[in-house]
């Protein structure tokens, strides 16, 4: 056992001596048995069924399955492989999701809340679920309250509600008082006894949504809805005009007719585009999974790829949780066995101590005789603790350890030490002796200082790599911390951090959201920042249009966390932290923060690039089929030849596409820089494949011409589709280029096996159209390679 669970053990020990021993195992199970029991559903996934009800039950998934039906009953079978193809996509689609789900839950029974609570006179960590009314848990600070309840003691204890009722400061909370499940604790400890658990809690609802795995809230996925809708539009009188002039202008047979409707009504559905968006996504959580990267939502790969700015907290993420104390240093003549023996005595008095606390614990142990009668708990507001103690001979004293910048007038002497201290990247805290009551409120005004303690930190070895990454990625890397601003430079400069050499003192920072996000731009490292200042910070950060990143482990991160566009704690930080945000780094490690960030674009990029030839199908096959209705002409395709290009051109390269790597940063506007591609490069290979027919219909005549002018116009389609394929594959590397020319190779042997060419009726007849088909496409790849040029500079992304 460490020497902290050893102390935590004896604070409880402490507490457990009172009257509120809990409920004893007989009353525990007569509560089960009536089922007063914290039974809220807070799942880290979606379930089994709504994954499979996701992936089945979509507005395209119906429109193709009646399709298909009506193409089952017409035939022949080889015009219904779209149908097959859709089947295969939507279980791909489920089982990864379903390999998302089992990483999600196993990472979220790792990083599960558990309370410790009292049954028997004994205090123990037991699972959120197993909590029954009446149960008393005890709190400290960063716990979060998990069901709602009644304060039975408080020791300082404070309450932050803001999540709740919006209200920034601590609430203090008396033997007595309310609390309400979703609130944490900013300071001090105490006890509660649960009064409403289950649904009947204030914030289980809040707490069920806000846990669940989703889907919704993320560019990406709204912006191809968007999309969606308005194919979905287009598709009902499309379809209605093909089998009129079909049926009534070309009195073509109903069957074939029937055919040719479906075959220009399939590929204006980018169906695979919504499920391979799901896919991409499934594969990146369980790809963090395997680093213990717990993603409680799941756009937040998608944000965090889209982040510009990442604010860091230096305690816990650019320096491990653990110090060292490296030096005692007495004041005014003060003798350092004294000084020991009270920083002694203040560690004993606080049952949860914090990191600087643990390391005068573990250097100075508690002495005999010296007894606390009061204790104020640390606050990263006040930026001080204290206690009132009893030393051997009975003589009684107060004491406060905090920040000498805080506790100290400006220009006293010892503050200069401090800054050489400071400059060194050595964290100090000032022991001093109040001559007023340990609560008055300006205690820290009438101190007199007894000994400076000097904490060195241990720098996480993974930092100085994560900020480099950052750096050569474009994202700017913020240290706001509560620190004293030098030493924090002084840790960010060994770092090699850019900017550490100028840090920045929070507490003359402009109020003013402008100015402070002109400061805050300028500037790499802050110190001094309390609480309600970092939520400001990140705020000034957005107006001023950046997507902001927030990293923290303690309860003064929260609110920030809570504000940033991302909220990224650590698993050993406190509940509080891991309840808002949205990723939870589970092994504690800053170094998995740049996966998560190259996970994101590795997705957004991606999935930009795919939506491209998805979309570039929907606009010839929008097109071909204005244009065949507008000439009172046969639409030149089957659904079977559709379904053979889409496969070799979209289907199976965008699959490798979308899992590639790819580290160029999200940008916005998903919708507009979709379509200023796929807009030009649908319109150019429909206009060349619907040429290609034309002309194809004068050379060809007879009984058996248009199998022969659909070949061609076939041929046309799929090499300029191809070459939109080439275009979307750059930059070129040898799987790339690979991957282009083995659905050229797929597409050569349909056209020289002859059971493929009867089977996808599909057969090229004499030379001379043919190799007009080559020609048009051709001209049409040399006009694609112009327009993506000239777009590229008119509607730079």
């Amino acid at each position: 056992m460490t020497q902290r669970a050893k102390t935590e053990a004896g604070g409880r020990e402490q507490a457990t001596d009172t009257a509120h021993r809990g409920l004893t195992a007989a009353e525990v199970a007569e509560r089960v048995s009536r089922g007063e029991v914290n039974d809220v559903p807070v799942r880290s996934s979606r379930s089994t069924a709504d994954i499979v009800r996701s992936n089945v039950f979509t507005r395209f998934n119906a429109i193709i399955g009646v399709l298909f039906v009506i193409i089952l009953i017409v035939g022949p079978i080889q015009d219904g492989l779209f149908g097959f193809v859709i089947l295969a996509n939507t279980g791909i689609g489920i089982i990864q999701e379903l390999r998302a789900k089992k990483t999600l839950d196993s990472l979220a029974v790792i990083g599960e809340s558990r309370p410790t609570v009292r049954r028997d006179g004994t205090a123990a960590e037991i699972p959120t679920s197993e909590v029954v009314l009446g149960d008393v848990i005890e709190l400290g600070p960063g716990d979060k309250v998990i069901v709602d309840g009644e304060v039975l003691e408080s020791d300082g204890l404070e309450i932050d509600e803001s999540l709740l009722t919006g209200e920034a400061d601590p609430v203090v909370k008396k033997p007595g008082e309310k609390v309400m499940s979703g609130s944490f604790v900013v300071a001090g400890g105490g006890a509660f006894t649960a009064t409403k658990v289950g649904r009947e809690a204030y914030a289980a609802q809040l707490a069920e949504e806000a846990s669940r795995f989703t889907l919704v809230h993320s560019e990406l996925r709204s912006g191809i809805s968007q999309i969606l809708k308005y194919v979905t539009w287009m598709m009902v009188p499309t379809a209605i005009g093909l089998i009129l002039s079909h049926l009534f202008t070309l009195n073509m047979a109903g069957d074939e007719a029937v055919r040719r409707m479906v075959a220009g009504i399939v590929p204006m559905i980018p169906e695979g585009l919504v499920l391979l968006t799901s896919v991409a996504f499934a594969i990146g959580v369980i790809r963090l999974g395997r680093k213990k990267c717990l993603v409680q939502e799941l756009p937040a790969i998608e944000g965090l790829a889209r982040v510009d700015v990442v604010c860091l907290d230096k305690t816990g993420t650019l320096t491990e949780g653990g110090m060292d104390v490296s030096e005692l240093r007495p004041l005014d003549g003060s003798a350092e066995d004294l000084a020991k023996q009270v920083l002694g005595a203040l560690g004993k008095s606080d049952p949860r101590p914090n990191a600087s606390l643990q390391a005068i614990i573990d250097a100075y142990p508690a002495g005999d005789g010296w007894h606390s009668t009061d204790a104020l708990p640390f606050s990263s507001a006040r930026k001080y603790s204290g206690a009132a103690l009893q030393s051997p001979d009975g003589e009684h004293s107060i004491w406060l350890l905090g920040a000498p910048d805080v506790l100290l007038p400006a220009g006293d002497d010892a503050l200069a030490e401090v800054d050489d201290l400071n400059a060194q990247g050595l964290r100090v805290l000032l022991l001093a002796r109040a001559d007023r009551d340990l609560h008055d409120s300006s205690i820290a005004d009438h101190v007199r200082p007894t000994a400076l303690v000097v904490l060195e930190q241990r720098l996480r070895p993974d930092a100085m790599d994560t900020l480099r990454y950052f750096e050569e990625q474009g994202v700017q890397a913020k240290v706001i911390s509560g620190d004293n601003a030098v030493s924090v430079g002084a840790v960010a400069g060994k770092l090699g951090m850019p900017g550490a050499e100028s840090p920045v003192d929070a507490r003359k920072l402009p109020d003013d959201p402008e100015e402070m996000g002109k400061v805050l731009e300028d500037g790499a490292v802050f110190g001094r920042v309390t609480p309600q200042q970092k939520r400001d910070m990140v705020g000034a950060l957005q107006a001023r249009g950046h997507n902001v990143a927030m990293t923290g482990d303690g309860v003064n991160d929260v609110l920030a966390l809570k504000d940033a566009d991302i909220g990224v704690s650590m698993g050993a930080g406190s509940e509080a932290t891991k309840a808002v945000a949205q990723i939870v780094l589970l092994n504690n490690s800053f170094a998995t923060l740049p996966s998560v960030v190259a996970e994101g674009r590795r997705v957004i990029g991606n999935i930009t690039r795919v939506a491209t030839l998805f979309l570039t199908k929907t606009v010839y096959s929008v097109l071909l089929a204005i244009l065949v209705a507008c000439c009172q002409i046969p639409y030149p395709y089957l659904p079977r030849h559709l379904t053979l290009l889409s496969t070799l051109t979209i289907g199976v390269p965008a699959f490798f596409l979308a899992l590639a790597p790819n580290k160029e940063r999200a940008k916005p506007h998903f919708v507009r820089r979709v379509m200023r591609y796929a807009v030009p490069s649908g319109l150019i290979t429909g206009l060349a494949a619907f040429a290609t027919y034309l002309l194809a219909r004068g050379h060809y005549d007879g009984p058996d011409a248009l199998p022969a002018e659909t070949s061609a116009a076939t041929l046309t389609l799929f090499l300029s589709a191809m070459w939109v394929l080439a275009i979307i594959a750059r930059p070129y590397t040898w799987w790339r280029i690979g991957l282009v020319l083995a659905m050229a190779l797929g597409f050569l042997i349909v056209l020289v096996t002859p059971w493929l060419q009867h089977f996808f009726d599909l057969k090229l007849v004499g030379t001379t159209m043919p190799w007009a088909a080559v020609a048009i496409a051709v001209v049409a790849a040399v006009l694609l390679e112009v327009a993506w040029r000239v777009m590229g500079r008119r509607f730079p992304a």
